[in-house]
């Protein structure tokens, strides 16, 4: 459950960043009131920690 958790967590920060490099938009800030504002600084927090987390989906045994 967590594997999948951690991994929306990445597809939402790969998103935000394709729309950052694309359009010039961070959707995260846009829609929590900037990148300061606390609710943003938790998920980029929460999406970092998800992106440490699927680094050890690369090493795992998939048996």
């Amino acid at each position: 459950m967590i594997d999948k958790v951690a991994l929306i967590l990445v597809i939402v920060g790969a998103l935000n960043w394709g729309t950052i490099g694309l359009f010039g938009l961070d959707l995260v800030a846009l829609i929590f009131g900037g990148q300061m504002a606390l609710v943003s600084r938790i998920i980029y927090t929460l999406v970092g920690i998800a992106g440490l987390w699927t680094i050890s989906l690369l090493f795992r045994d998939r048996n």
